[in-house]
């Protein structure tokens, strides 16, 4: 998993240039789904998978509480 921080998950999004039809809460929930099955996989290491879903349960909650533009503005390079 090449991700690892709050703001990389944010960059990665805003770079994948999906407009309005796609919230980063949506990104956020399937991302954390992938990332839950990838646990199921036997040949990979776990520790990056378990830290991807905690820094996206994060930002959930950060989207929750903050709304997701400033969630976005928060972690914008």
């Amino acid at each position: 998993m090449g991700i690892t921080s709050t703001s990389e998950y944010v960059d990665f999004f805003i770079n994948l240039n999906m407009g309005e039809s796609v919230s980063l809460l949506s990104f956020i929930n399937n991302e954390k789904l992938v990332l839950k099955q990838k646990l199921e996989y036997k040949n990979l290491p776990k520790e990056p998978i378990k830290k991807g879903i905690e820094i996206l349960e994060q930002l959930a909650i950060e989207i929750s509480e903050d709304g997701e533009a400033k969630v976005i503005e928060k972690y914008q390079k």
